[in-house]
Order: structure tokens, then C-alpha cells, then sequence
């Protein structure tokens, strides 16, 4: 494999943001041959999964966070994801926080960053995406922005909602990273309920003014560190407010687990955990929240999805979808087509005809 022998440890060798830098500015080299690559990347018509009024080629979709401001969406689009989710942006644009941010913990195949939003602004995103158009279903997520206090969260937010409302597919709530101070806080009922419902009456105003057939789907991103009376609280919100899915899950700031040194995990500070060591937390609570909404909420499930074998774990515990970031950046270009051939094959051998028929089906 080119990508693991040769392309791998050049970038490693790198610091982790420059790196990431370089891979996402090297995608313009596709540009020209986009087509023939796409072609190499078509997906079994058995993968095809129909979910808040949207239709995805197949299930698997880069994660926030690789193109946090839309600028290689096309290029990555040709690589066989069913969806991208670019973002995080925020209403204003801001540098993040101050680096090293991003560091790497090859032993636990993980990943840990505090980059705290870095993007140019949801107007710049909107901008930089209405000519940059991705051929598969387009996510964008939206967090608050560092400067604004946490009381005027909501009009924040719905500054951002309404710069990138003509870009998205879907439109995904980030209230769950670690990296931006009291951010998590608006996860707890009173604050998630006020907000949801503000965007939600935006939604419907956007769709009467733009005369649409339907209102962007919104969806929210949750953390791994909930607790399950936390998560029946954020189900009984989603549910009476009619959203359209929640994503899980985000990064962690537990270290539990990790089979790298205590010197390199102490030596990588604070930020959120991503990637191998996650993977399990993530996988139960797709399938607590599964149970919670008896299946009527659509989940994305994101965390520590490496291989076909992991993406299956979570499709039958119960995700619709599922999303990868430290597991593009750990096996390369090449992924997603290779989980999407070996979820193909998975249906044929548990002998379900189509993706749709295997969601769920262990959730327990």
C-alpha cells in the first residue's frame, strides 16, 4: 500500500497541523482527473441509504474538521464518500487556539487536538462553497464562536445558521467539543431546548422566504462523556422538537485505555481524543440513543471507524451513517472505498439485502 509504506511516514515525519495542511492543499492535484477518479470510487447500489430527505450514494462521510472552510470538498467528493461534513465554522472568523494544537499517538492509532474553531467565518465558508459544490450530500457544521459569551449563544448561532442555510444538505449543531470554553454546557436541557427551538422556527421561516419544498435537516452532535441520563435528556428535546438526527459522537477528554506512554499522552495536553480508543464508547452510545428513540431518530456514528468491520459495528447497534477522521488520516485516500467494498460484502454474508435492512438489527 503506497499510501502506508511511502505517503504515511513522509507525513508523519511532519508536524500534525502542517501535515494536515499539506494533505488538504495536495487534493487540488485531483482537479483535473476528478472524473477518472470518481470513477474508480462507485459504490454498490446496495449501500444507498435514504435519511432526513436526503439519499447517500453510500453510508460512510468524512467527519467536521479535515476541511474546516470548504475549500477541497469536490476533490475529497471523488474519493467515494457518501457525505462530507465540512466545519466547524463559526459566525466569526477566528484563529483557534494557540499551537502546537494537534498531536498524534501512533501506538493508540488516535489523535488528540485543541484547535478550538480555527476557520475564516461562516460568510467566508458560504462564499468559498457556492463554487466549490461537492457531488456528494454536503453537511455543515455550525459552533459558537470563542468570543461570544455563552448568554448570547443562540443569536450566534443562528447568524451562522442563516450565512450557510443555502450551502447545506444538512445543517449539524456542534455543542460538543472540548475545545471551546462552556461550550458542552449548552448540551443540558434548558440551554439545548431554547436553542433548537430558535433554529428550528429560523428553519422554517428560511424555508418560506427561500420557497423551498422542505427545511434544511438539522442534526446535533453530542459527546462521548455523557452520562445516560444526559443522553435520555437530549433524546426527550430531539424528539419533541422534531430533529432530524444526532451525530455520535465527538471527541473525548478521557485518556482511559490508551496503551501509549503516560510521557507522550501528558506531553500532547489537553483536547479531545479521537480515533481507535474511542471507538467502543462511541458504538454504545449509538446504541443507548438506538433504543432511546426505538430507532425514529436517525444516528450517525462517528468514532474510531478504521475498517468495514468497524463501520458494521456500528450500523448494527444502530447508525444510519457513519463518519471517519482519524481513520482517513491513519489509513489513507483510499478508505472509504475500501470500508464501502467490505460493508458489500458484510451484507452478503449476514444476508441482508441492502444496507437499510442491517441497521439495528443487534442493537441490544
Amino acid at each position: 500500500m503506497v499510501y502506508r509504506s511511502i505517503l504515511r511516514p513522509l507525513l508523519f515525519s511532519l508536524p500534525p497541523e502542517t501535515a494536515h495542511h499539506l494533505a488538504l492543499n495536495s487534493l487540488s492535484l485531483i482537479k483535473p482527473v476528478r472524473s477518472i477518479v470518481s470513477r474508480q470510487f462507485v459504490t454498490d447500489p446496495s449501500l444507498e441509504v435514504k435519511r432526513f430527505g436526503l439519499s447517500f450514494a453510500n453510508p460512510v462521510g468524512l467527519a467536521a474538521g479535515f476541511d474546516k472552510d470548504g475549500i477541497a470538498l469536490r476533490e475529497l467528493a471523488t474519493l467515494g464518500f457518501g457525505h462530507i461534513e465540512a466545519g466547524t465554522v463559526t459566525f466569526h472568523p477566528q484563529p483557534g487556539n494557540p499551537r502546537p494544537r494537534l498531536f498524534r499517538l501512533p501506538k493508540d492509532q488516535a489523535l488528540i487536538n485543541r484547535a478550538g474553531f480555527n476557520n475564516h467565518g461562516a460568510a467566508a465558508f458560504a462564499g468559498t462553497v457556492a463554487s466549490n459544490r461537492p457531488s456528494c450530500v454536503l453537511g455543515v457544521s455550525i459552533g459558537k464562536s470563542k468570543i461570544t459569551p455563552l448568554e448570547n449563544a443562540i443569536e450566534d448561532y443562528l447568524a451562522s445558521f442563516d450565512l450557510v442555510y443555502d450551502t447545506a444538505d444538512y445543517i449539524a449543531l456542534n455543542v460538543s467539543s472540548p475545545n471551546t470554553p462552556q461550550l458542552r454546557e449548552l448540551q443540558q436541557a434548558e440551554q439545548l431546548s431554547a436553542l433548537l427551538t430558535s433554529l428550528s422556527n429560523r428553519n422554517q421561516e428560511l424555508q418560506t422566504q427561500r420557497n423551498r419544498s422542505h427545511a434544511v435537516p438539522l442534526l446535533v452532535k453530542l459527546s462521548p462523556d455523557l452520562n445516560t441520563q444526559d443522553l435520555e435528556m437530549i433524546v426527550d428535546v430531539a424528539t419533541r422538537l422534531k430533529i432530524a438526527g444526532l451525530i455520535a459522537t465527538n471527541t473525548t477528554v478521557s485518556r482511559a485505555n490508551l496503551i501509549s506512554s503516560k510521557q507522550d499522552i501528558e506531553a500532547c495536553g489537553d483536547g479531545g481524543l479521537s480515533g481507535k480508543p474511542i471507538r467502543n464508547r462511541a458504538t454504545e452510545v449509538i446504541s443507548l440513543l438506538y433504543k432511546l428513540t426505538n430507532g425514529k431518530i436517525p444516528i450517525v456514528g462517528v468514532g474510531g471507524v478504521f475498517t468495514a468491520a468497524d463501520a458494521w459495528e456500528k450500523i448494527a447497534a444502530g447508525a444510519s451513517l457513519v463518519q471517519l477522521y482519524t481513520g482517513f488520516i491513519y489509513q489513507g485516500p483510499c478508505v472509504s472505498k475500501r470500508i464501502n467494498d467490505g460493508l458489500a460484502d458484510l451484507l452478503q454474508t449476514e444476508g441482508f439485502k441492502n444496507l437499510e435492512q442491517a441497521i439495528g438489527h443487534k442493537a441490544h
